[in-house]
């Protein structure tokens, strides 16, 4: 038996039985190496440390610090009051408050399991108060938490560029935001037809023109970080590795001396949960290189290509085909590892059908993305099922439109280029 029918063979095992995902993937690495004979063991620790020997790598850790810091103390608060203000008041004001305030924080943390953690938490206990069935809003945090690795920063591209030369972080950045915002108004729209049909209430109470100004001035500094990260790279003024390093700067400014709510002693804790979350990604990212060098040393990508292109699909049934593929993918595999295996093998198959690659990243980064929120393996729900309280079956009865209106999301990016690449082109990024 060859040493990717193993490495495959293995990895399905490993999972299947519980083995956390990094795990598996070494492990199943070691097991194809050593009943393969092929090469020696010592090629595991070799690709793993190339794997993540990189300085457009260096981001990654600096951005979580940025979206630790920036989520100490009232930034939370400050965020979820700047929302409410505009749509507090609606129809189901709490849930459309949920998906506005995180949108807003997702681009701050980048992260879909931070967003649900943090303000996603918080809201689906105000929910709780007013009167919303805990499920439902335990579903629309989840769904709606979705957009954490779309709009940018996101550790995802970030991973995604180092996977594909094709593709810079820059480009991929803006490519984010349009999809970003449709998945947010998707989930808007779900949220007006299940609060017409229960008859969720707004909140009564509207602000004073004057206190609509000062919570928007007081958000404003949080609002401004992605605004800052784009335009500094579009400007030329930083790579997006420098970039990450001015975000943790200006978030600890902001803490320190705009918001005043970060204490020096509180750094220590932060520092500490930003190194066990770098370490963790890391380490997958890591295990996937390893895992990809295997099958990459075999010739399956190489084969893969050859197979789909033998098939002369046209670029939309490719396309299709590639949906259908990645969701059931998706299903069963973590986001990072995803795209570090994949991508590799699937991207250039995408060229030379015609796809643009950045179209093409976001088609693939979305994909595996839902798959946190896709039962049995979706990590996300697990996450929000956890802090809301709420049975993950219930939790995945309320899931339901939420999933229809991501796949409609889904078919409007995959049919409609424009939506990924005409931001990116505006703004000069290749």
């Amino acid at each position: 038996m060859s040493a990717s029918a193993i490495l495959l063979i293995s990895v399905c095992i490993y999972l299947a039985i519980g083995v956390p995902v990094a795990f598996a993937l070494g492990l199943a690495t070691i097991t194809a190496l050593s009943l393969a004979g092929t090469f020696p063991l010592i090629v595991i620790l070799k690709e793993t440390f190339t794997g993540i020997d990189s300085f457009p790598l260096m981001a990654v850790p600096f951005f979580i610090l940025a979206a630790e810091l920036m989520s100490g103390g009232s930034l939370t608060e400050v965020l979820l009051r700047f929302a409410g203000q505009f749509v507090g008041h609606k129809r189901g004001g709490l849930g459309y408050t949920n998906v506005v305030s995180l949108t807003f924080f997702s681009g701050i943390s980048g992260s879909a399991l931070a967003d649900a953690a943090g303000p996603g938490s918080m809201m689906i206990r105000m929910m709780d108060k007013a009167g919303y069935s805990r499920a439902y809003a335990a579903a629309l945090t989840a769904s709606t938490a979705i957009v954490g690795p779309i709009i940018p920063p996101s550790i995802i591209m970030i991973i995604y560029a180092l996977a594909d030369d094709n593709v810079s972080v820059g480009a991929l950045f803006v490519a984010g935001l349009l999809p970003g915002l449709l998945i947010a108004v998707a989930m808007c729209v779900v949220n007006w037809h299940i609060s017409k049909k229960r008859n969720y209430r707004g909140e009564d109470a509207q602000l004073t023109a004057a206190d609509k100004w000062r919570t928007t001035w007081r958000a404003l500094p949080a609002i401004l970080l992605p605004v800052l990260i784009l335009g500094g790279m579009r400007a030329g003024w930083f790579t997006p590795t420098e970039a990450s390093v001015v975000a943790v700067f200006y978030a600890l400014i902001c803490g320190k001396y705009v918001y005043r709510t970060l204490e020096w002693k509180a750094v220590p804790d932060i520092l500490s949960r930003s190194a066990l979350l770098t370490a963790s990604v890391l380490l997958i990212i890591g295990m996937s290189a390893s895992f990809a060098w295997v099958l990459t040393i075999e010739g399956v990508p190489q084969a893969v290509a050859n197979w789909i292109i033998s098939m002369n699909l046209s670029p939309w049934m490719f396309l299709i085909v590639i949906n259908l593929f990645l969701l059931v993918f998706g299903i069963f595999i973590e986001p990072l590892p995803g795209v570090m295996v994949l991508v590799p093998i699937l991207a250039p198959v995408a060229m030379k059908v015609g796809i643009e690659p950045i179209h093409f990243a976001m088609i693939v980064i979305y994909n595996l993305t839902l798959g946190m929120i896709t039962p049995p393996v979706g990590g996300l729900l697990f996450v929000t099922s956890n802090v809301s309280r709420v049975p993950l079956s219930e939790l995945t009865r309320e899931l339901k439109p939420f999933l229809w209106a991501h796949g409609v999301v889904l078919i409007i990016i995959t049919f409609i280029p424009a939506l990924s690449n005409w931001l990116p082109h505006v703004m000069g990024f290749k």
